[in-house]
């Protein structure tokens, strides 16, 4: 309220009243008896409301006659919420305090405005420094998690992937690993289950970031119990699945095993739900599917997988890859396909293993355009060297 409010007398001519409204900028006084009672209220609304039909000489009669007797009053404890109702409900502008019979000031629409916005700034304000705060709490914290997540993420790479590729001579290899997030659940693995025999795993976890990673190091850890003590691929994966059975809970493994006997040159394999690898055929520039059926790891007990064998020849190209690089979309939610997959691999796969790689991802960014992957990519490419 404005605690000490302008008061003028009843005989307060309206002349002088009015000089002393505009001076002060005011849109009411308080008109007080001798004894400090309120006598009424004098407001700009009580001075519109009469003068159009005042008669002449009308600023040299008494406030008294003008003003609003026994004008709407409110105690000193009011809140501004119950003011502010009840200023609408009575449709007045100006509420005289009272206290104990006496005038102790006057409250107002444009003075509850303007507390009202002060008080709904402070608010604001305080919010904001709450939010702020929030804020960088919730920075810190994602910081940290990055922080971690990036650790874990190296972590995870050291764990699952091989340092560098097996040193065969007949052997040269590209790679291209790509994880979505920090953590991913695309893997490859290599094993040595004979002195002439080269395994190569790949494989991937359902989903991405840290479920999926954890997923995939249980994987991972299954395949390295067995896969260098048994040459059969099918076994291998058949181990790999009683071991994974309960630990995934609804998450689940694709994976494609293959063994390569350098002595022969053949290729054993076996697939557990993974998208089929490609060969390059050297002699003919043909492109084959390694197709092979088989359920995913870690869903059906006792599953078995069958098996079969490729002769290859010097100058073929294996190409592995995980479904995140086929399922690859444009703007208009195409995905780039084992068509397209297939087409660059036609066309590039007399080029290096590594040159094969950049193509191939180069292919798929182009089709892609400014879209945005949604799953891990893991490609790798061997090529039988001449």
């Amino acid at each position: 309220m404005q605690s000490e409010p302008i008061v003028v007398s009843p005989n307060c001519p309206l002349r002088d009243a009015i000089a002393i409204m505009n001076d002060c900028r005011v849109g009411a006084l308080i008109v007080s008896n001798s004894d400090g009672g309120l006598a009424g209220i004098f407001t700009e609304r009580d001075l519109l409301k009469r003068v159009v039909n005042a008669p002449v000489g009308w600023h040299d009669r008494a406030v008294s006659e003008w003003m609003t007797v026994k004008p709407h009053t409110v105690g000193p404890d009011v809140g501004w919420d119950v003011a502010v109702d009840m200023m609408d409900r009575l449709r007045v502008r100006h509420l005289p305090v009272i206290e104990a019979g006496l005038v102790i000031g006057i409250l107002s629409t444009r003075l509850l405005m303007r507390r009202q916005t002060e008080f709904l700034n402070q608010q604001v304000a305080q919010r904001t420094r709450e939010l702020r705060l929030a804020n960088d709490e919730l920075l810190a914290r994602d910081s940290e998690q990055t922080y971690n997540l990036r650790a874990a993420g190296r972590f995870q790479t050291r764990l699952l992937l091989p340092n560098t590729p097996p040193v065969w001579p007949e052997l040269q290899w590209g790679l291209h690993y790509a994880p979505l997030d920090h953590l991913g659940g695309d893997y490859y693995d290599i094993a040595h289950p004979e002195p002439d025999l080269l395994g190569f795993l790949i494989a991937d976890a359902s989903g991405h970031s840290i479920a999926a990673a954890m997923v995939a190091i249980m994987s991972r850890t299954a395949f390295s119990a067995v896969a260098n003590r048994m040459t059969s691929p099918g076994q291998v994966l058949t181990e790999m699945n009683n071991r994974l059975q309960g630990l995934a809970d609804e998450r689940f493994v694709t994976a494609f095993y293959a063994v390569l006997d350098r002595r022969t040159q053949t290729l054993t394999y076996a697939n557990a739900g993974h998208p089929y690898p490609l060969r390059w055929v050297a002699k003919t520039g043909e492109v084959q599917a390694l197709g092979a059926q088989g359920f995913m790891l870690g869903i059906m007990p006792e599953e078995q997988y069958r098996e079969k064998t490729v002769q290859l020849a010097p100058g073929d190209r294996l190409c592995f890859y995980t479904d995140g690089l086929i399922e690859a979309r444009n703007e208009i939610g195409e995905a780039f396909g084992t068509e397209r997959l297939e087409a660059c691999v036609a066309t590039h796969g007399s080029e290096s293993a590594e040159s094969l790689t950049g193509q191939i991802m180069t292919w798929q960014r182009a089709f892609r355009g400014g879209q945005a992957l949604s799953d891990d990519v893991t490609l790798v490419v061997a090529e039988l060297c001449n």
